[in-house]
């Protein structure tokens, strides 16, 4: 790995301006190259570092995980005089422009950050399995919301004689998104990703457990950076990923591996299901009334498709059930955040009757 500038590794405008908020001496910015458990990996021009997180940024990331570092986040780190001499300790994490985010499992409303300032996401689908594009589209709200690039990543094409037929369905929920075909065992081909690997642009690996991204990154690395497991007697992959990592390529491009997704459940999402379904979209603005609901409302041009066969049953219902997760999702971020000010002004009015000047005499 060869790094001489910040710029090598995504550093641009920016991060550059922001800067001046931050201005200190003893301060400098590196990138986050993998985190395990609290510890994490940076790197910067004079090579990778181990570091850990300051008092106040603990603080902070107890009022909202959202601010914790996540691999592909810049920082602004304190490093030793001495790269021997101990960790580098983060104090800032920079404004992201990117981020790919999810609902974290459990019962709790918690954002989780899967990648962060990535210019274009991979979301790699296996070519020898069965295709739900119930769970495509959902990723694709996801990852349109992030602000970066998809691209659908079909692999494992040496496995399926009929990819034509499966790349045909994908590309119908697709729409407006480019689909590429990758094998390693292909001579050339992973080939068809070479235009997005660009030298300081940062791609990150997204998709289910097992479709081969582990393999995808090993063979773009030239070497094995992450573990590989033979396909079992179904024709599924194994899940081998447990945690994120940067790795920079031999061309110069920065590749963002992530684990497999069990669960895609939404964060946000209202903008990234409008690109989704750009399509229903559009016949939705056909329909005589603003507030069609598309059930039994007089002139509704989605209705109209439905039963002429050009808008598909299946995908009708999953814009339907993703709609009701986005507004869910809404109400329920909405009623946290009242609560959250309510006990901020709690905690104001209480910090106000302790003061010296307002204590009985």
């Amino acid at each position: 790995m060869n790094i001489t500038t910040l710029a090598s590794l995504g550093w641009d405008a920016f991060f550059d301006g922001q800067m001046d908020s931050h201005a200190t001496d003893d301060l400098a910015p590196a990138r986050v190259a993998d985190e395990q458990r609290g510890h994490y990996q940076l790197l910067n021009e004079t090579g990778r570092w181990a570091a850990t997180l300051a008092g106040r940024l603990l603080h902070e990331i107890d009022q909202s995980l959202a601010l914790r570092p996540t691999v592909g986040d810049w920082i602004l780190a304190r490093f030793p005089a001495d790269p021997a001499g101990g960790a580098a300790v983060i104090h800032h994490v920079l404004n992201r422009r990117t981020a790919f985010s999810r609902q974290a499992p459990g019962r709790r409303t918690v954002e989780q950050i899967v990648a962060a300032n990535v210019d274009t996401v991979f979301l790699v689908q296996s070519l020898n399995r069965d295709l739900n594009c119930r769970r495509l589209e959902r990723y694709l709200t996801l990852l349109w919301e992030s602000g970066a690039e998809p691209v659908i990543v079909l692999s494992k094409l040496d496995l399926q004689p009929e990819a034509d037929e499966t790349e045909a369905q994908v590309r119908s929920v697709a729409r407006g998104v480019a689909v590429l075909r990758t094998s390693a065992v292909l001579p050339g081909g992973m080939d068809s990703l070479s235009p997005y690997l660009v030298p300081g642009r940062t791609v990150a690996l997204v998709g289910s457990s097992g479709v081969g991204k582990s393999t995808i990154l090993n063979q773009l690395a030239g070497r094995e950076v992450a573990r590989v497991k033979a396909i079992r007697d179904d024709d599924r992959g194994r899940h081998t990923t447990t945690s994120r990592q940067l790795v920079v390529l031999p061309g110069g491009a920065i590749l963002l591996d992530t684990p497999g997704m069990r669960t895609v459940l939404l964060w946000e999402g209202a903008d990234g299901l409008e690109q989704t379904f750009a399509d229903l979209e559009a016949l939705a603005g056909e329909c005589r009334f603003r507030d069609c609901a598309h059930e039994a409302e007089p002139g509704c041009a989605v209705r109209a498709a439905l039963e002429a066969g050009t808008l598909d049953a299946g995908r009708f219902q999953s814009y339907r059930k993703l709609e009701r997760e986005v507004r869910h999702h809404e109400a329920r971020t909405n009623i946290q955040a009242r609560l959250a000010e309510q006990h901020r002004w709690k905690q104001i009015h209480r910090e106000a009757r302790r003061r010296p000047d307002k204590r009985s005499i």
